[in-house]
């Protein structure tokens, strides 16, 4: 009721014309845009202060309260894990298992297939090695199982699908019916690959060692190692 009754007294503001409605809108909007006059070192000290809170505010919560959280949550971790942001967002069963000196950034998310779903009474696992690198907004939906080698770089917005979630079947996707085993495959990545931004990655995929892909491409099929490839679906343009 109150949000109606200020659309409705904004409109009238806006369109009745008589000169003091008119006046009092104008003084309205100059009122929305006021500011405050205030000398260029002092913005730049509270600036100052205020980042030097903020990253000591992030660096506790990193410390003390995001990472020994997602820890307790992985079946294995290395020294050095870093996690920028907050917290990674973990959905369904899945067995993770993280190498050294790892960053994962809190947009990230993990996924794993129902073990009720693949009938196999098993957790899908998470196979992360060392020095790799998980940027911002990353899904990585895991089926069954998904390798990550080390010094892998994916970057933001990646997308690695193990499996689809729903069946290739119409009438079963309506009826609300998992995804078929057929659908649900492994995904490998060997040493050194470097996935860009916006890259996906489809079940049953391997992508060989050293090989980089293109930002916003789709890998359907595997990739040799040392070479760069890209497009929809992803082919080889050269070799590295």
């Amino acid at each position: 009721m109150t949000i109606l009754l200020l659309q409705t007294g904004k409109q009238w503001l806006k369109h009745n014309k008589h000169p003091s409605v008119q006046a009092l809108c104008r003084l309205l909007k100059k009122l929305r845009i006021a500011e405050i006059p205030t000398p260029k070192f002092l913005c730049q000290l509270i600036y100052f202060l205020h980042q030097s809170l903020s990253g000591a505010m992030a660096f506790l919560l990193r410390c003390f309260y995001w990472t020994p959280l997602f820890k307790s949550q992985l079946i294995r971790y290395g020294k050095g894990l870093y996690l920028y942001g907050g917290l990674p967002h973990l959905s369904g069963p899945l067995h993770i298992s993280l190498g050294h000196d790892c960053r994962i950034s809190a947009q990230t998310t993990f996924s794993g297939r129902s073990s009720q779903i693949n009938g196999q009474g098993k957790n899908p696992t998470l196979f992360i090695g060392n020095n790799c690198d998980i940027g911002w907004m990353t899904t990585i939906a895991v089926g069954k199982k998904i390798i990550i080698g080390n010094n892998v770089r994916i970057a933001g917005r990646a997308f690695l699908a193990g499996y689809p979630g729903h069946p290739v079947n119409a009438a079963l996707r309506a009826q609300g019916a998992p995804d078929t085993e057929d659908q649900v495959k492994d995904i490998v990545l060997e040493d050194d690959v470097w996935l860009a931004t916006g890259v996906s990655v489809m079940a049953g995929v391997r992508i060989g060692k050293g090989s980089i892909i293109a930002a916003g491409s789709v890998v359907t099929r595997d990739i040799p190692p040392g070479v760069l490839a890209g497009g929809v679906p992803a082919v080889v343009v050269k070799t590295l």
